[in-house]
């Protein structure tokens, strides 16, 4: 009998996982000999595939030399290596990289930082947050407090901060009325931030696609729009970049196509190329400023925040040898085609609608067969499972986000594998 518990999984009726033998570029290989595509990259970590040597040799080099040391006080050559990459690949402007270990603590110091800022600059009312509905950042209780409560932390409600949620102008292939409802978004931002004008510390935003909302997407001159309505009221803004960055949105990092850059920036998952945990937050100079001064005053500003594989240097090994394979491997650039036509070849599915694609992610809502009692995304699962793919839909939405090693005929398949499961 299995000694795991599982996560987001009601042990009593969860049947016994698969066991993965190894993984090879796309695909996953279990124990009783079959092989599945990973189709959702492992919950969207995989950026390269699995089992990349040149990845898994600069672990082991870096194992044989450094394997762990305290990050207070101590550094080392990966991490140094790693803060000048990160900060030579994104928008000019985010130079400090506070390094932590997985995305709900990549989120969670930047909401301490935020609220913490407002501090050390003497301005102790601006400590509430905005947010966007049907926000996902992780499962900390910082992170849950902007994230959406209804998707996964309704019973952790009277623990969590207030946050003010603005609604989010959804689009897709075919939306007619996009212009209006982004109109009518950003008036709703407006007005909580005149009803409160001195009192938010951040704003808090995936930007271009919501995650574990099912992948909902947004275009990026509404989110420039937004960005810039919130600092004309003095308020910091934070991209949760953690599932988008790395070429996930079909650019580095999607705050490129919106054309802003964030005071602070999170990012995980692909960092290590799916390897090791680790992730950063990045501030701009103007937030790092307010945290310097004398430790020993009574208003001491330093950030007291670690956590002890702060800055491993294995994580940052592979971290290093990913952003080497992205910059000499930009085959995210290549799947965007793919998705479209796979989604083509979709359209008009009497089960799909809201079709969508950003980058490297593709989405669509799905309906229960004609007859059927209720949407069980489990038994899709299980069917898609049994053809060889790694497909979990989120509730009604239905998405793809797979390793950029993809072929284009292995992307083809997914979807012909999609219409047929539907069609069955």
């Amino acid at each position: 009998m299995s000694n795991l518990w599982m996560p987001f999984t009601q042990m009593s009726s969860a049947a016994e996982p698969e066991w993965v033998e190894r993984g090879e570029g796309a695909w996953i290989y279990l124990k009783d000999g079959r092989k599945v595509f990973d189709a959702i990259s492992s919950w969207w970590v995989t950026l390269h595939g699995h089992g990349r040597p040149e990845i898994a040799e600069a672990i082991y080099r870096q194992a044989l030399k450094l394997e762990q040391v305290i990050a207070a006080g101590f550094t080392h050559q990966p991490a140094q290596d790693l803060a000048r990459r990160l900060v030579e690949m994104l928008p000019e402007g985010l130079s400090r990289v506070f390094y932590s270990d997985n995305g709900s603590t990549s989120t969670e110091v930047a909401l301490k930082m935020a609220f913490q800022y407002w501090r050390n600059r003497r301005t102790p009312r601006r400590d509430k947050f905005l947010a966007l509905e049907g926000g996902y950042h992780g499962d900390t209780l910082g992170a849950m407090s902007v994230g959406d409560p209804d998707l996964f932390s309704p019973v952790f409600k009277p623990l969590l901060f207030d946050c003010h949620r603005l609604p989010v102008p959804h689009t897709f292939w075919g939306v007619n009325d996009i212009e209006e409802r982004e109109a009518a978004a950003l008036q709703a931002a407006k007005e909580a931030l005149e009803a409160d004008p001195e009192g938010y510390a951040a704003l808090i935003v995936e930007p271009l696609v919501q995650g574990a909302a099912g992948m909902k997407m947004f275009r990026p001159g509404w989110l420039k729009a937004l960005v810039e309505l919130a600092r004309s009221y003095g308020v910091l803004v934070i991209f949760d970049e953690v599932m988008t960055g790395f070429g996930r949105t079909g650019s580095l990092f999607a705050c490129e196509q919106a054309g802003v850059t964030p005071d602070l920036i999170c990012l995980s998952k692909g960092l290590t190329g799916g390897t090791m945990p680790l992730s950063v937050t990045v501030a701009n100079e103007q937030v790092f400023a307010a945290f310097l001064g004398d430790q020993n005053s009574p208003e001491d500003p330093t950030f007291y925040h670690g956590h002890s594989y702060t800055a491993n240097p294995l994580g940052c090994a592979a971290a290093l040898a990913s952003m080497d394979i992205l910059l000499a491997e930009p085959r995210y650039l290549d799947l965007g085609e793919g998705h479209q036509g796979g989604l083509k070849s979709l359209e008009g599915h009497p089960r799909l609608s809201q079709l969508r694609t950003q980058g490297t992610i593709a989405a669509m809502q799905w309906a229960p067969a004609p007859g059927a009692r209720y949407n069980d995304g489990a038994a899709l699962k299980v069917a898609f499972l049994e053809r060889g793919f790694i497909l979990r839909p989120l509730g009604p939405s239905l998405y793809i986000i797979p390793p950029y090693c993809t072929t284009p005929d292995e992307l083809a398949q997914v979807y012909r594998t999609i219409g047929e499961v539907l069609d069955q």
